[in-house]
């Protein structure tokens, strides 16, 4: 399954945000595959991943609530959606 994972940074934990993403690259663990991440210039910043295991993804983003307020939301891709509306009877 893929996932949005958004993110803002504040302020507080700029330099220290900075330094942990400097020193470790903020990959994810094996089991959970990055497609891209971005990161605007206001601060607030995203990333899609996929993978099917929730707890590694779990502690991944762990890793970075002390630094980062993170949404994280399940998505689908276009074809699925489309798939999912048609089947809908209306």
């Amino acid at each position: 399954m893929k996932f949005i994972a958004s993110w803002t940074l504040p302020q507080s934990t700029l330099l220290a945000a900075e330094a942990k993403f400097l020193e470790t690259g903020g990959m994810p663990p094996a089991s959970v595959k990055l497609i891209g991440r971005w990161h605007g210039m206001s601060g607030a910043g995203f990333a899609v991943v996929e993978t099917s295991d929730t707890n590694a993804l779990y502690t991944w983003f762990a890793e970075w609530l002390e630094f980062l307020p993170l949404t994280i939301t399940p998505c689908v891709e276009d074809a699925e959606a489309g798939a999912v509306l048609a089947a809908i009877k209306r």
